[in-house]
């Protein structure tokens, strides 16, 4: 923490340093740019060696992200790639629909020299926690200021960013990564659109008896999605996936509620036979969902990024990917802006960017909210139209290769 009335001078200051915003502090200082990022918690050391059963869902595009920030390198536990994804439709406790859909990572068609890649990777997220502190702290172009409460002024000129008992820092943009409820957000009256769910998404990790042979299940149910996701073996479990399931908001306080044993087999019953025996690792962790989207995502020298300008439902696992595609875009144009002394911070820049990002983010937006509505029914026509649109698609390779890059975060 820098003396109370020093004055930092910076281009870009990002307020949030979670994934989204520590990498792209990361990605600009990384590129030459003078950047601050304050964090008003303490950085979350994660540095205890216990399986906590988080993890992430990266696409190729954003590990291209992670990677232009130093930080997939750093990876300190080897991520797990996803190179076959089962869709299906059904019911609690009965088999699956014969009619599936398949993707293969062979199907994608990539270009050459991707053969050997994924559709994307299992990252816990102890370990990019890890990658990110670290990375925090080594780049000479970066200031970190954690825990800190800042006051932000923006100006048509610039802006100021005071560090309570700290420094003062001059910078040309102010960067919005502080989540879902961001008072960047607010205090420039930007309007929302919201979406409620009244779904409980709960997240946790098993081990199990079988090999998953890095193949992602995406399996529909009523109460909404369930998916089991390959990991990489954790101390004591060679094979283990990580279980991200939505339930009605009252199924999920019960469940929740069960002792291992018992929430073991509520996983079984939506899971299948295909792993064999099931066992819970880790913790069990919980979230509220909603979809979200504000109706800007600039101010006057102020860009939203990640869950401060959207989110959506978790039933393609495309959050936080999203929130990597807004800072590769943003990044991307900082770093030309600043390279050709142009001004970071100037509203072409900033309308340029959303011109980039919000089709993107809005379409998933749409295509998650209706996939939910679709597949959270039990009236048998649907679900018959679901099985017949779902075996459709997985005769229409065209239309699985666009799907399958649109996942993966690849133009095309």
């Amino acid at each position: 923490m820098g003396q109370s009335g020093a004055v930092i001078a910076a281009e870009v200051c990002v307020v949030g340093a979670g994934p989204v915003g520590g990498t792209l502090a990361c990605r600009l200082a990384e590129a030459g740019i003078a950047t601050v990022v304050v964090e008003r918690a303490p950085l979350p050391p994660m540095e205890h060696p216990d399986f906590d059963g988080r993890a992430y869902a990266i696409a190729a595009g954003s590990r291209r992200v992670l990677e232009a920030a130093g930080l997939w390198a750093r990876l300190p536990d080897p991520p797990c790639p996803i190179r076959a994804i089962r869709v299906s439709d059904g019911r609690l406790g009965r088999p699956a629909s014969p009619l599936h859909l398949n993707f293969d990572f062979c199907e994608a068609a990539l270009a050459e020299g991707e053969q050997n890649a994924a559709f994307g990777w299992m990252v816990e997220a102890r370990s990019l926690r890890r990658a990110l502190n670290a990375r925090l702290h080594e780049l000479p172009l970066l200031s970190v200021f954690a825990p800190a409460v800042a006051n932000v002024s923006r100006r048509a000129d610039g802006a100021t960013v005071a560090i309570a008992g700290g420094p003062r820092i001059n910078c040309r943009l102010v960067v919005a990564a502080e989540g879902r409820d961001s008072p960047l957000r607010e205090a420039a009256r930007i309007p929302l659109t919201r979406v409620p769910y009244r779904q409980t998404g709960l997240v946790s990790a098993i081990a199990h008896a079988r090999p998953h042979q890095n193949t992602a299940l995406e399996h529909f149910l009523p109460a909404g999605p369930f998916a089991q996701l390959p990991m990489s073996p954790t101390e004591g479990a060679p094979n283990v996936s990580a279980i991200v399931w939505t339930e009605r908001d009252a199924t999920a306080a019960r469940v929740m509620a069960l002792d291992d044993a018992a929430y073991g087999r509520e996983i079984a019953r939506r899971l299948g036979p295909h792993l064999g025996a099931v066992r819970p690792i880790g913790r069990r962790w919980t979230y509220k969902l909603g979809a979200m989207h504000a109706h800007r995502y600039w101010d006057t020298r102020l860009a939203l990024v990640g869950d401060a300008a959207h989110s959506i439902h978790p039933i393609a696992g495309q959050g936080l990917n999203l929130g990597f595609r807004d800072i590769g875009a943003l990044a991307d144009l900082l770093i030309a802006a600043v390279r050709e002394d142009a001004d970071p911070g100037a509203p072409k820049l900033l309308a340029r960017y959303q011109r980039l990002r919000r089709p993107d983010n809005l379409l998933m937006l749409a295509a998650t909210d209706a996939l939910d509505r679709l597949f959270s029914s039990d009236s048998l026509p649907l679900r018959l139209v679901r099985d017949l649109g779902i075996a459709a698609v997985d005769r229409a390779p065209p239309l699985k290769r666009l799907f399958i890059r649109q996942a993966m975060g690849l133009p095309g």
